[in-house]
């Protein structure tokens, strides 16, 4: 994942909301990030999932980890909707996280709405072309 031109680590004021998507990333608070990403009030990271049936419970660890930190979980699930791995489902479930899946443009729109509303959300957000 990239961040600024020289590749630094992200440095956010607060949790950023998203300022855009697509072309295979996202920018956030000016900086261009390549591949889908994980976003909660704990920090930024790079998620390696390229589609819905990629996610499996080892890489959402960073939202298990994180749990507590937020009330709302929305995933973009990409270009549409799609329901997560049954499997994966049932482990968020397990841990107390009810995610909320839409598409991606709908997830970041929603979790913009929600963090201008000060409200304790996290995103896990798979990138669009």
């Amino acid at each position: 994942m990239s961040g600024g031109p020289s590749g630094m680590k992200p440095r956010f004021s607060g949790q950023p909301p998203v300022d855009a998507y697509g072309d295979g990333g996202f920018r956030l608070e000016g900086q261009r990030f390549e591949g889908s990403i994980i976003v909660t009030p704990q920090g930024l990271h790079p998620w390696s999932v390229a589609a819905i049936g990629d996610v499996t419970v080892a890489s959402l660890a960073v939202l298990t980890d994180a749990a507590g930190t937020f009330d709302f979980l929305l995933v973009g699930s990409g270009e549409a909707f799609a329901r997560l791995p049954a499997q994966v489902q049932k482990h968020l479930e397990s841990q107390g996280l009810f995610p909320d899946l839409m598409a991606t443009a709908a997830a970041c729109r929603t979790y913009n709405m929600m963090l201008a509303e000060n409200r304790r959300v996290a995103a896990a957000l798979i990138a669009v072309a």
